[in-house]
This record gives C-alpha cells, sequence and structure tokens, in this order.
C-alpha cells in the first residue's frame, strides 16, 4: 500500500472529531461569542487528538496482541508491516506535540481548567490501550469517549469562545457524546470475537452482543430527542430540531447493524460517523437561523 500514512491516521473517523466542535461553535454562534480563530484552533486540535488516539491504538493493540491476522477492522499499519512499531510511535508523539502547542494558546485563551482538560484528554488518549491498565481493555472506553470526544469537546469549544458554559451547552455536548460512543459500539460489535478471545473486555465483550445493540440504540435515539426536550424546555431555539432531517440516514444504519455482523460493520462505522457530522452541521444551521431569523 502506498500511503500507510493515510492508513494510519484513519481519515473515516475524523468527521466524529470534528462534529462536537461545529456544535460548540454553533452554540457559541448562537449566544453572539464567536471567534474564528479559537474555532479552528479547537477543530485543530480534535482533529490532532483522534489521529494521535488512532496512531495509539494501532501500535499499542499490536504490541499486545490484541490485532491479529483475524482482525476484520481496517487495516492496521503496524499489524500489517507496513510501518514498524517504532515509526508509529514517533509519529504518535509528533501528533500529541502539535496538540500541545495548540493547547498552549488555548490554555492561554482559556486558563488552567483548559490546560487540565487537554493534558488529561492525551493522557486518556495513550491509556486507552496502552500503559499498565489500558482504559478499552477494561470496558471504560464508552465513558472515556463520552467525557473527552463528547462533553469535553463540545462544551470546551463553547467555553473557549464564551468564557461560560450554558446548560444548553452541557445539553448538547451530551447528545454529541452518545453519538460519539455510537461509533465505538459499531467498532466493538464488530471486533467482539476477537476481542473475547484476547481477552480485551471492552464493553461490547461484557455486554454481549444483544445488549450492545441496545446500547446503540439508546444512544441514537438520546441524541436526537435531547434537542427536542431542550425546545420544549424553552432553553434552546427549536431550530435545533432541523437535526432531525438526519434522523432517516441514522435509522438505517440502525436497521444494518441489527442484522449486519463481522467486517460488514466497517460501512455502519463509517455511516455512524457520517451521522455525527451531519447532525452536527444541521444543529449548526438552526443555530445560524435562529440568529438571523430572530425566533428565539
Amino acid at each position: 500500500m502506498r500511503y500507510p500514512w493515510i492508513i494510519a491516521i484513519r481519515p473515516k473517523t475524523l468527521p466524529a472529531a470534528a462534529a462536537p466542535v461545529i456544535t460548540g461553535t454553533a452554540l457559541a454562534y448562537a449566544d453572539h461569542s464567536l471567534d474564528v480563530v479559537v474555532a479552528i484552533a479547537c477543530l485543530l486540535s480534535a482533529l490532532l487528538l483522534q489521529i494521535g488516539s488512532n496512531l495509539a491504538n494501532d501500535v499499542f493493540d499490536y504490541e499486545r496482541g490484541a490485532d491479529t491476522g483475524e482482525r476484520l477492522g481496517p487495516t492496521r499499519v503496524t499489524q500489517a508491516g507496513l510501518l514498524t512499531p517504532f515509526q508509529v510511535k514517533v509519529g504518535m508523539y509528533f501528533v500529541f506535540g502539535l496538540t500541545v502547542v495548540l493547547g498552549l494558546y488555548l490554555t492561554w485563551i482559556g486558563g488552567w481548567v483548559i490546560l487540565i482538560l487537554g493534558v488529561a484528554a492525551i493522557l486518556s488518549a495513550i491509556a486507552y490501550t496502552g500503559g499498565p491498565y489500558p482504559l478499552g481493555y477494561h470496558g471504560y472506553g464508552d465513558i472515556f469517549v463520552f467525557i473527552f470526544f463528547g462533553l469535553g469537546a463540545t462544551a470546551g469549544t463553547y467555553y473557549l469562545q464564551a468564557g461560560v458554559i450554558m446548560p444548553s451547552v452541557w445539553w448538547m455536548a451530551s447528545a454529541l457524546g452518545c453519538l460519539i460512543v455510537s461509533i465505538l459500539v459499531v467498532n466493538n460489535l464488530r471486533d467482539i470475537e476477537n476481542d473475547r478471545k484476547v481477552h480485551k473486555m471492552t464493553m461490547a465483550v461484557r455486554l454481549g452482543v444483544k445488549w450492545s445493540l441496545y446500547e446503540y440504540y439508546v444512544m441514537v435515539l438520546t441524541a436526537y430527542f435531547i434537542p427536542v426536550i431542550l425546545w420544549v424546555i424553552k432553553i434552546s431555539p427549536p431550530w435545533g430540531i432541523l437535526t432531525w432531517l438526519s434522523f432517516p440516514y441514522a435509522f438505517y444504519w440502525m436497521k444494518f447493524i441489527r442484522r449486519t455482523t463481522g467486517k460488514a460493520l466497517n460501512k455502519a462505522l463509517a455511516g455512524t460517523g457520517k451521522v455525527a457530522l451531519i447532525y452536527a452541521t444541521l444543529y449548526a444551521l438552526g443555530m445560524v437561523l435562529s440568529v438571523v431569523s430572530k425566533i428565539p
């Protein structure tokens, strides 16, 4: 394969990193606090954190023996011999180094809270599959993803632009967290048999197929009902329910994973990532319309 580094960074996972930042920025815009430079820095940081996490998973899963010839997911460059473990680790540290540089700028804007969040996010990304107690191997991956790629990315993006965090932000951060967790659920469902063999106790391994499917459904449906709840209790504009325009696409993947197993779930993995991005984009459009239309 000619472009191993492109394979290593896994571009299809990047929409999931962008979606929370888009949502946080949309909320900041709706509250007249948009800062384009900060928003771009947040987006780049989120993308770099996702890439660094992908590289860490690639090399540490290989070193722990979790990636074998029976792997059903997209190609892992270390396991496939396209890059050496040393090369992948150098790439990982380089990416996290860039994340730190951007993080210093964001810390200058947002203070020590952002510093703590950034350091914790990087350490957790490494600890997901690396270190003495890898989070992903003990069933804590879903919690890690919800906190850092949902709550942290969405609320952090808003806070860096607005200087405060409103209740509606935490609600929408939870919605994005649910969508990002649903991506991980598909990933772990696909690998459930191989993970069980190598004693990688993901949430899917612990719950089994049936309850993992329920987890996926609950995560997706929760994300869609949150904007409705915010509208009903009048702490967010009705335009947020534009997210429902993407629900038929989400529903397609809900049906797809129910009747699909193994390698075919790679389609649902990419599809669920697109759901998160489309959802966030529609929500952003809704926030723009809420300002332009003057309808609260």
